[in-house]
């Protein structure tokens, strides 16, 4: 997968996440991007652990999957932080 493809799969991984967990997180398309992208790599990571495969074509079910699992992970641990550091 290049570069862009990456790219893409990170955002639209981080916008499923943000859909998919209840409540307000805030932040733009940038976060969601950012967050996306540390959670494909996150993701990846995970299943090269469990499953001895990491990410593969853009187009896989399986690197689907894996990203959103590792986005929707980086952002519970995003909110956690931010939510600590308001009080």
């Amino acid at each position: 997968m290049g570069f862009l493809g990456f790219l893409l799969l990170g955002l639209i991984a981080g916008a499923i996440a943000k859909a998919i967990l209840p409540g307000r997180q805030g932040g733009g398309w940038l976060l969601t991007l950012v967050l996306g992208v540390v959670g494909a790599i996150l993701g990846g990571w995970i299943g090269s652990l469990v499953f001895g495969g990491g990410l593969g074509e853009f187009f896989d079910l399986r690197t689907w999957l894996l990203s959103i699992l590792g986005a929707v992970i980086v952002l519970l641990i995003f909110g956690a932080v931010t939510r600590r550091s308001r009080v």
